[in-house]
């Protein structure tokens, strides 16, 4: 889930300054942004207060989802959109411009844990249905997390929760039958067994492996086809590639679920529309009731003018994520530490940032955390601060090295910007003595790709790991530690880092006792420890800009979601 897709990364527009949203169509709610009117990166939501059912939004969107199936996403554009059709134990609410609050969803709170730490307990509501109107109960949610275990079988599931249970050898259901480590002894009560106190689980509890799954409905990778809905909305039909549509879910009892407005009655996703195309369409409000989930609103370098229009600014959502960008350097195939720290400091971030928009749509960073997230430590590696590159320092690195002729950067093939992004590595490369081909990749199959046998030298990924929980280790561990039994990367580790020493401590501070601040401060250090040897190079933390319709409400840029928030919108008459 916290992967982010090629539609959820920083949209290519240059501009310095923020559109002030002073008409009466985008407002900024108290308590957003950073910094005041004057902060460059405040969020704006277009035509809040929104409360009247009915209409269609259509989501145009430049390419299909990465899968619908909860067990099997570790992308937040699936978490975006299945706020529609599943629920989850606890959920990360979102509000403009800030970290979500962990809140109840299908649980009656963010659950009680006993006086050693080691057990929490969640008690389901009344009256939650499916969309066939059987009842959901507890073993369905525990059925849902066992399936996530398969890993031979799901290879992006979401692994945070699992890595704290206390189940290191557990291989899935379909292998090992019984996941002791979650109880369901009645149809209301799940019990969860950890190896060590885990003060921050209520944010595990919102990931999509708390999604209930009935036994009888699953049908394996065929479930991203139609997974069972226990949201305010059902799919209706799903052509991939082409449309998905949502229909209300008629046994959804709102009394049960007081985060999601369910506003319209339709949602209709149109997957296949160039980004071009989108931009266009948004920009001359062709559409009224349009919005997208792609980057930034699929905002194309050319149409940053049209921003600054008084009748575009008002309905153009935006905000600070909790969302980075970064490249991963593949530590299998750039073995050696100081070559990957001489390609890191030739690099020409300030040249990126450009792609990526300029200032208005991403600061740089030297981080992948960021400093609202417990457990915060200024980075200590030594990128220029306005990314400008350090080519005799690498050059001075590379003496007596044996430095590779060729490298290959492998980039999604849907947006101009990460083409664009090689060509400056190209250039910046180029001045080490190494060739950089670049390799595109079908943006679908992006991470899958990343993932397996072809991953290239170099790739760009971006995540949103610590916007959730606000823990660093939801960002570090998924990113840089260890496999679940720790004897190897983990497997969203993109650049497959694994030092014996670091990755040791890591599979130790999996299983180590303290309070949040105390855990997540040593992840932190050990994040460090582990970017002194540059498996990544940290580039933007997304400010993301979203227009949309005319007839749209309650649009809001989701701080963890990186696009418009689903959960809240409305679609005027």
């Amino acid at each position: 889930m916290r992967h982010r897709s090629h539609l959820l990364a920083a949209a290519a527009l240059a501009c310095v300054l923020v559109v002030t949203g002073c008409s009466t169509g985008a407002q900024n709610p108290p308590g957003t942004g950073q910094g005041g009117q004057n902060d460059p990166y405040a969020a704006k939501v277009v035509q809040p207060g929104f409360t009247e059912k009915g209409g269609n939004v259509n989501v145009l969107m430049s390419s299909d989802f990465q899968t619908l199936d909860p067990g099997n996403s570790n992308y937040v554009q699936t978490a975006n959109v299945g706020q529609l059709y599943y629920r989850t134990l606890t959920m990360a609410k979102e509000t403009a411009g800030q970290p979500p609050e962990i809140v109840p969803d299908l649980a009656t709170d963010t659950g009680k844990v006993s006086e050693d730490g080691l057990t929490w307990t969640y008690t389901l509501k009344d009256g939650l249905k499916y969309e066939d109107g059987t009842p959901i109960v507890a073993a369905d949610i525990k059925y849902g997390i066992e399936r996530t275990f398969a890993r031979d079988v799901y290879t992006q599931a979401p692994q945070e929760l699992n890595a704290v249970l206390d189940a290191d050898t557990y291989k899935g259901p379909y292998t090992d039958g019984d996941l002791a480590a979650v109880e369901a002894p009645d149809e209301k009560t799940i019990v969860f067994h950890l190896k060590q106190p885990y003060p921050d689980f209520p944010a595990l509890a919102s990931r999509s492996n708390s999604a209930p799954v009935p036994r009888a409905k699953d049908t394996k990778l065929d479930y991203t086809n139609h997974p069972i809905s226990s949201g305010p909305y059902m799919i209706e039909s799903y052509e991939r590639g082409r449309e998905l549509k949502l229909v209300r879910n008629p046994h959804w009892d709102p009394a049960t679920d007081e985060n999601r407005t369910a506003l319209p009655d339709t949602f209709t996703f149109s997957l296949s529309t160039a980004q071009a195309t989108i931009s266009q369409q948004l920009l001359s409000d062709a559409d009224p009731t349009a919005i997208t989930l792609d980057a930034n609103g699929a905002l194309q370098a050319s149409d940053a003018s049209r921003l600054a229009d008084a009748a575009i600014a008002s309905r153009t959502a935006s905000g600070l994520l909790g969302c980075t960008d970064v490249l991963n350097f593949n530590t299998e195939t750039i073995t050696d530490p100081d070559v990957r720290h001489a390609l890191a400091l030739a690099i020409d971030r300030s040249s990126i940032q450009v792609q990526y928009g300029g200032q208005r749509f991403g600061k740089l960073t030297n981080s992948y955390l960021n400093d609202q997230q417990v457990g915060w430590i200024e980075p200590t590696i030594d990128l220029d601060p306005k990314g400008k590159p350090k080519l005799e320092e690498a050059k001075k690195l590379l003496e007596g090295k044996e430095v590779p002729a060729t490298l290959t950067y492998g980039y999604a093939n849907s947006a101009e910007r990460y083409k664009n992004l090689g060509t400056v590595l190209q250039q910046n490369f180029k001045e080490l003595g190494i060739d950089l081909q670049m390799v595109a990749i079908p943006a679908p199959n992006y991470y899958t790709t990343l993932a397996g046998d072809q991953m290239p030298d170099i790739a760009r990924s971006g995540w949103c790991g610590g916007a959730a929980s606000g823990s660093t280790r939801t960002t570090v561990d998924p990113n840089l530690g260890p496999s679940l039994d720790g004897t190897t990367y983990g497997f969203s580790n993109i650049p497959r880092f694994h030092d014996e020493e670091i990755s040791a401590a890591m599979y130790q501070l999996r299983d180590t006792n303290g309070t949040s601040e105390e855990l997540n401060t040593k992840w932190t250090e050990l994040y460090n420890k582990a970017t002194e040897q540059y498996p990544i190079v940290p580039l933007i933390r997304t400010f993301t800009n979203s227009v949309v319709g005319s007839k749209i409400r309650n649009a809001q840029v989701g701080y963890f979601f990186g696009s418009i928030d689903l959960s809240i919108i409305g679609v005027a008459k």
